[in-house]
């Protein structure tokens, strides 16, 4: 039995993470933190756990926390938890960091791109980026791990083998994301209200958004990466445009992408002119990748479909916890998409 923690627990990341605990018999969900609901049940919050989760969110001092857990899942937003993680509680229990304070290896890049200062730069080469697929050993031995961000592990996985085998240009990426409003979170956003998003797409931080270091660093490539916010509570779909160095077709490339993800449970690759769609992926961990070879470009086009909050979040946490406490990786997230939704 794993002893769980969940600080920041009514965000949508933290309630993400509770919905896919509370059935787990493998995990016993000790505290959940909230300072904005202290000392409130749990289902006065969010009433679809009425009589099924009604444990108090509490602010309970966090050394003391991780003296009575395994692991704690911090869903706080970026810049708060490099202040809070310490020696004393990684001794203790292991963590999840779902926020970008451990994602990026360079302190001078993590603090250009999210404007803050780093409280722990020295944990920044002990964190190891919980991309299941791509670091599973690590993540294994791991007692700091940082999630990675919904956007980049769209377009992490649905490029990462290419650059693998050395099959694409480096620095001639261009990545097209579309998002759904959860990805802006729970806090209050005018950007995020309904007047302001329905029956409207937007481009925003055109050239400058946070998740760009974070994909090419993981990648090990420039991108051009422009995000969209679309009318739609949940999901994101991802296109990319790389230029092949070799002319190749379809089983070609197909044959690439079975020598890396043959084997990963989470990684469904699309039949030939069928092309990923969120609402295959809504409320699963899974990630849907198809691909086209424009021949007459010799471009290789890319599409990624996954759920921002269950594998860009709540789900990938899991899937980390899971492989760090040698569980079997999928425990917890067998569901397939809700449909229709």
């Amino acid at each position: 039995m794993i002893k769980v923690a969940v600080v920041g627990s009514t965000g949508y990341v933290g309630t993400e993470i509770i919905r896919l605990l509370i059935n787990n018999p493998e995990v016993e969900l000790k505290y959940i933190t909230s300072k904005t609901y202290e000392g409130e049940s749990y289902s006065s919050i969010y009433e679809n756990y009425r009589d099924v989760f009604t444990e108090v969110c509490t602010t309970k001092d966090l050394e003391k926390i991780a003296e009575e857990v395994d692991l704690i899942f911090m869903a706080l937003p970026h810049g708060l938890v490099s202040n809070q993680i310490n020696k004393s509680i990684l001794e203790k229990a292991k963590v999840i960091d779902l926020s970008a304070d451990y994602r990026l290896k360079d302190k001078k890049v993590y603090e250009s791109w999210y404007k803050t200062e780093h409280g722990s730069p020295e944990r920044l080469e002990k964190s190891v980026y919980g991309l299941c697929e791509k670091n599973r050993k690590d993540i294994k031995e791991a007692r700091l791990v940082a999630n990675p961000g919904c956007y980049p592990t769209a377009s992490i996985l649905s490029l990462m083998p290419l650059l693998g085998e050395d099959m694409i240009e480096k620095n001639n990426i261009i990545i097209d994301a579309k998002s759904g409003v959860t990805g802006a979170g729970r806090s209050l956003n005018l950007g995020s209200h309904f007047t302001e998003c329905n029956e409207s797409i937007k481009a925003y931080s055109i050239g400058s958004h946070r998740h760009t270091p974070e994909i090419e660093e993981q990648l090990g490539s420039l991108v051009n990466f422009t995000p969209h916010l679309i009318p739609m509570n949940r999901g994101i779909l991802t296109t990319s445009y790389v230029n092949l160095k070799e002319k190749l077709n379809y089983r070609d490339i197909k044959k690439i992408y079975e020598k890396y993800y043959s084997g990963e449970y989470f990684i469904r690759l699309t039949k030939e002119n069928i092309f990923p769609q969120t609402k295959w992926v809504k409320g699963s961990n899974f990630c849907d990748i198809g691909f086209k070879v424009d021949a007459r470009t010799n471009r290789l086009i890319v599409v990624g479909a996954i759920d921002n909050m269950i594998k860009g979040s709540a789900g990938q946490a899991i899937q980390n916890m899971n492989i760090m406490f040698g569980l079997k990786e999928n425990r917890g997230l067998e569901d397939v998409s809700m449909f229709p939704i």
